[in-house]
């Protein structure tokens, strides 16, 4: 081989080095094999959160500010109730083909969760509606005051990698007394019980907030478990009813019959700054209180990590052929062909 296809070789030959070693890197940025993801931590609903502090990855739009959402849509069958009144909320959840959804996947020991909230954050419900064979979905209600409320239905499909909750209105008619968003500080009092919270939200960022359980100013240490948790907990944003998902940290071993405490650690992401009401369900001695909290959120939001990156690294040029001496070529024996000083593989540096 001669020297100009030598060089050419070395060349091709640091090229796809290198370029093996940046697809590598920017798999896992230290060159070792990336994980594989983790399963969702908050039984189907969504991938695992991210770590406490870390950039959320770019997502959707935040849960329940759509009806339709992959294929499916939530169908009230009459969103206009009397306030004050009792009354039945039947509604089914349509597929892409126009059909009730009759398979579902649990998650937190329900097939769907169901919470019904006003626009002004006043009132909370968690319902758990029973589905009939043909797909309907059923659950009494009574709603306190009249007003434009918003039902959230928060679910997976049988098959689907992941679940998804979509919200629709429920019109209460009634003499409407609309009311500000009440502060609350950091703790608040629910039948006899008080409940402190701590953490802080940034938006964009992963963030922990855990809430503590008293009553008659001693901790509460015997929790009972309520679905499937130590308790459960919805965070609305004002304005729109954002549905923000809420990872409860560790898990309960399945019938276990107390959920310690006081503690209840939950991680969560903020999409954006402002208020937001946040909502605890926990169960103590066979009855379920719920802690209703105002949480200022502020800053701006943390940009979410790419997954391409901006400029990739460049690969180190090869190394630059020597430049062999003009010499005259030398007398060759008689017959035979003129050969090039420095010929050969001396000056081929690795």
């Amino acid at each position: 081989m001669n020297t100009a296809l030598k060089i050419a070789a070395f060349a091709t030959g640091v090229t796809t080095v290198f370029g093996a070693a940046y697809g590598a890197g920017h798999l896992t940025g230290d060159g070792t094999p990336a994980p594989r993801p983790t399963g969702a931590a908050h039984a189907g609903h969504t991938p695992a959160p991210a770590a406490v502090g870390a950039p959320a990855a770019a997502e959707r739009l935040p849960g329940g500010l759509q009806v339709s959402e992959r294929g499916y849509t939530l169908a009230l069958e009459d969103p206009f109730v009397t306030a004050g009144a009792p009354a039945e909320l039947r509604f089914r959840v349509l597929g892409a083909d126009g059909r009730p959804v009759t398979e579902y996947r649990p998650a937190h020991e329900k097939e769907l969760h169901l919470i019904v909230a006003p626009r002004d954050l006043s009132t909370f419900q968690h319902l758990h509606p029973v589905r009939d064979a043909d797909g309907t979905w059923s659950s009494p209600v009574a709603l306190p005051a009249a007003g434009e409320y918003r039902v959230f239905a928060d679910f997976t499909p049988a098959g689907a990698a992941e679940g998804l909750t979509l919200g629709a209105d429920l019109h209460a008619a009634g003499e409407l007394r609309p009311a500000a968003l009440p502060p609350t500080g950091r703790t608040v009092t629910v039948d006899g019980y008080t409940v402190t919270l701590d953490g802080e939200l940034t938006p964009g960022l992963a963030g922990q907030l855990t809430l503590n359980v008293g009553r008659d100013g001693r901790p509460v240490t015997d929790l009972q478990p309520y679905l499937g948790a130590a308790g459960h907990l919805v965070a609305l944003r004002a304005g729109d009813l954002a549905y923000l998902h809420v990872h409860p940290d560790g898990h309960l071993p399945e019938g276990a019959a107390t959920a310690g405490g006081p503690a209840i650690t939950f991680t969560t992401t903020a999409p954006s700054g402002g208020e937001y009401r946040l909502f605890l369900d926990f169960r103590h001695q066979g009855t379920v209180h719920t802690a209703a909290f105002t949480l200022p959120v502020g800053g701006t939001p943390a940009p979410a990590p790419s997954a391409v990156p901006s400029a990739a690294p460049t690969a180190p040029t090869a190394p630059t052929a020597p430049t062999a001496p003009t010499a005259e070529p030398t007398a060759a024996p008689a017959g035979g062909e003129a050969t090039p000083a420095g010929h050969g593989g001396a000056g081929h540096r690795h």
